[in-house]
This record gives structure tokens, sequence and C-alpha cells, in this order.
């Protein structure tokens, strides 16, 4: 049995559990603190230090990134800070915690998890995994193969990135019932349909677990749309399992 402790890294929390990688369970309650802001790269690394001392963690470690990962380098920070474009994170998070690190992006690690423990396990041909959460985040497979790093939520539609519209986010600033904001999901679900015709598309984040207030309202779609049956923790899950 391999046990990873897992860091999902959020606008607004930041998430920790250890995680039995070959069944994909928490070994123990998840802990969650809050993203600092500003969300330097130091002040990021303090709170994943924390994390890891609270739970007296000695192995290996996953950690997720809201932005493009390029070998543990982050190239994109739609919703941290900006300092964070260039910053060797697998380097950072390395030297604080003393640990073996892994670090690939936020989204990619929710869908890798989906895809081997939840609601994409066995599916084969085109599956779309997108997040909804502070911004929409996107992971892309190709029988079982991630592409990394696809970051979807930054399509434009109607003049804007498709998560300034249509996040969940959007939907609690904005205070959109369930019907407006389906109509905003569903306008940038057609998208990405016309974009890479999905036979499988799954909503994860934190808003999968009110599936059902929001998916009977989509219509118009080819795909097969449902819910991710690991919800917040699958972001845990797949950075440890990428450390793993």
């Amino acid at each position: 049995m391999l046990n990873v402790l897992g860091i999902d890294i959020g606008g607004t929390g930041i998430k920790a559990a250890p995680v039995d990688v070959e069944t994909g369970t928490l070994l123990a309650a998840r802990v969650k603190l809050a993203t600092p802001h500003p969300s330097e790269p130091a002040a990021v690394a303090d709170v994943v230090r924390e994390l890891v001392t609270g739970f007296a963690w000695t192995g290996p470690a996953g950690v997720t990134f809201p932005g493009v990962v390029d070998r543990g380098v982050v190239r994109t920070a739609a919703n941290v800070d900006k300092a964070w474009i260039g910053t060797d994170a697998r380097k950072l998070f390395g030297e604080v915690t003393g640990l073996t690190v892994g670090v690939l992006n936020d989204a990619d690690a929710a869908g890798v998890a989906e895809m081997k423990f939840g609601a994409g396990a066995g599916e084969r041909g085109s599956v779309l995994m997108l997040t909804f959460g502070t911004g929409i985040g996107s992971a892309l497979f190709m029988d079982g193969v991630l592409v990394p790093n696809t970051e979807f939520g930054h399509i434009e539609i109607r003049g804007r990135e498709a998560e300034k519209r249509a996040s969940e986010l959007v939907r609690e600033e904005n205070e959109l019932s369930w019907g407006k904001w389906a109509d905003r999901v569903d306008e940038y679900l057609e998208h990405m349909e016309m974009l890479l015709s999905p036979g499988l598309i799954i909503i994860g984040g934190g808003v999968s677990r009110k599936a059902d207030k929001f998916l009977p309202l989509l219509a118009g779609l080819r795909a097969r749309v449902v819910p991710a049956t690991m919800h917040n923790d699958a972001g845990i899950v797949g950075a440890a399992m990428a450390a793993a």
C-alpha cells in the first residue's frame, strides 16, 4: 500500500489529506485552510508547510496548482497572484516541506482521480472533466490518457472568459438562480462540445454535490453529462496519484 499526502490549492482554500493511492480513499479527514491574500508563492508555501506539519507527514506529497504547470514550473496564474508565473513550484514546495513533491494542474488532478475511481472509470473515447469553483478548470482525456493543461475555462464566450460568466463563484456573487446559471453553463458546454465532441462530460467541483439542481436544466447536448462522484476530494486524490 502506497500512501501519499494530497494537497489541493484553490483560489479560496487549500485542502489536504493522506491518500491510499491504490483505492483512492482518504486515510484521514481532510483539513482545509484559507488561501492567503495576496496569494504570493511564499505565503502559499507557508500554508502548504503548515498542512504537512499538521499531518506530521514524512512521505511523498502531491500538490495541485490552479494554472498551467510544466514540469513543476508555473506558467499561468489566473486566480492566484501573478508572482507565481515562472515559479518552480515543485522546488519551492520541496524546500519548505523537506519532502519529495509532485505538482500538477488542479483540474488535471481532479480528472485523473475521476477517471480512475469515479464517474469516468472504464470510459473510452473522449472525456471532458470540468470543475466549477472560483474559476472553471478542465481536464481532457482520450482513451483514459490525460491531455494536460487545457485550461478551457478561458475560452471566450460573448466577449468574456467563460469562467467570468459561469463559474460557481459567479453564481454565488451575482445571486443567480439555478435556472439562470444553468443557461450560462449550457451555452459554455455547447461551445466545448462543438470544439471537442466528447462522449462524456463530467461536472466536478463543490457544485457537483448539487447536481440535481442544475443538470436536469441543461439541454441540447449530444454528450452524456454526469456529476463527479468524488466531489471536492478529487483534487486531493489526483495530486497524490500524480506524486505516486
